[in-house]
C-alpha cells in the first residue's frame, strides 16, 4: 500500500488535477463541448502527461530534494529512481498515444510538449531563464491544446497568456525558495546567477504585466463584468502581496507559502475566464 501511495505522491495529484481543469476550460470557452469523446481523451492526455513530467522531475531532483524536500517519495525511499523513471516513462507514452486519437494538433502538441518536459528536468532547469520559461510554456500549451481538441485552438490563446505569466513568476519564487539545494548541486537558476534581488524584481515585473494583460480580454468585450471582477477581487490581492512579502519579508518559509498562494490564484484565474466567457 505504502508503493501506491508514493507513486500518487510522485504523480502530485493537485497538479493534475489543475491541468485537467486548464484543458477542459479551455474546452469551454471555445464554445464546444462536441464530441465530448475528444474532450475525455484530451483531460486524460492531459493528466497522464503532467503525472509523468511530476515523476521525470522527481527523478532528476533526487539530489537537490535530499536538502530541500527529503519527504518527498524519492529521497524519502518510498519509491525507487528507477521505478519513478519507468513509472513517468509508460504516463508519457500513454498520454502521447491518448493525445493522438484526437487529432493531429494535439498529437504534435503533446509531442512537443513531452520532449520539452523532459529537456526541462534534464538539463534547462538548472540554467537562468530557460527552466522557468519552458515549464510556464508548457503550462499555457495546456490551454491551446484543449482548444484544439474541440477544433478551435485560437479560444485557448488568452489562458494560454495568462497562466504562462503566472507560472513564469511562480517559478522564479520556487527557485528563490530553493537556492539552497540549487546552489549545492551547482544549479545555475536565476536567483543563484544574478542574486535574489534581481529575482525580486523580475518577479515583479512579470505580475505587473500580468496584472496589465487580464484587462485585455475585458476591454475588448471577450469575457463579461464578471470575468474583470473576479480578477480584481480574487487575483490582484494575492500577486500585490507576493510582490511586497519578495521585498519586505522574503524568508524560505513565507517564500513556500507564497509559492501555494500563486498556484491557489492559478485556480481563481481559471474560475475568473470560466464564469465570465
Amino acid at each position: 500500500m505504502g508503493k501506491w501511495v508514493g507513486f500518487i505522491r510522485l504523480a502530485r495529484p493537485v497538479n493534475v488535477l489543475i491541468a485537467i481543469a486548464s484543458i477542459f476550460l479551455a474546452t469551454f470557452i471555445s464554445k464546444r463541448l462536441d464530441p465530448m469523446a475528444n474532450v475525455i481523451l484530451a483531460c486524460l492526455a492531459g493528466a497522464l502527461v503532467t503525472a509523468g513530467a511530476n515523476a521525470i522531475n522527481d527523478y532528476f531532483d533526487l539530489e537537490i530534494d535530499r536538502i530541500n524536500k527529503p519527504k518527498r517519495p524519492l529521497p524519502s525511499q518510498q519509491i525507487t529512481p528507477k521505478q519513478a523513471l519507468v513509472f513517468a516513462w509508460s504516463l508519457f507514452g500513454l498520454g502521447l498515444l491518448t493525445s493522438a486519437m484526437i487529432n493531429f494538433l494535439t498529437a504534435f502538441i503533446c509531442l512537443f510538449s513531452v520532449i520539452l518536459l523532459y529537456f526541462y528536468s534534464a538539463i534547462f532547469k538548472r540554467l537562468a531563464f530557460w527552466g522557468n520559461w519552458i515549464v510556464s510554456l508548457v503550462t499555457g500549451l495546456a490551454f491551446i491544446f484543449g482548444s484544439a481538441a474541440v477544433g478551435t485552438w485560437q479560444a485557448g490563446v488568452f489562458p494560454a497568456v495568462f497562466a504562462f505569466f503566472m507560472h513564469w513568476g511562480r517559478e522564479i519564487v520556487k527557485d528563490m525558495q530553493d537556492v539552497e539545494g540549487d546552489a549545492a548541486q551547482q544549479a545555475k537558476t536565476l536567483p543563484i546567477i544574478y542574486g535574489m534581488d534581481a529575482a525580486k524584481r523580475l518577479v515583479s515585473v512579470v505580475f505587473l504585466i500580468l496584472m496589465g494583460i487580464t484587462w485585455l480580454p475585458f476591454l475588448q468585450n471577450l469575457y463579461s463584468k464578471l470575468y474583470i471582477i473576479i480578477v480584481i477581487v480574487g487575483i490582484y490581492p494575492i500577486l500585490i502581496f507576493t510582490i511586497y512579502t519578495l521585498h519586505k519579508h522574503p524568508s524560505n518559509t513565507r517564500l513556500g507559502r507564497v509559492s501555494g498562494w500563486l498556484k491557489a490564484d492559478m485556480v481563481i484565474g481559471l474560475f475568473a475566464i470560466l464564469l465570465g466567457s
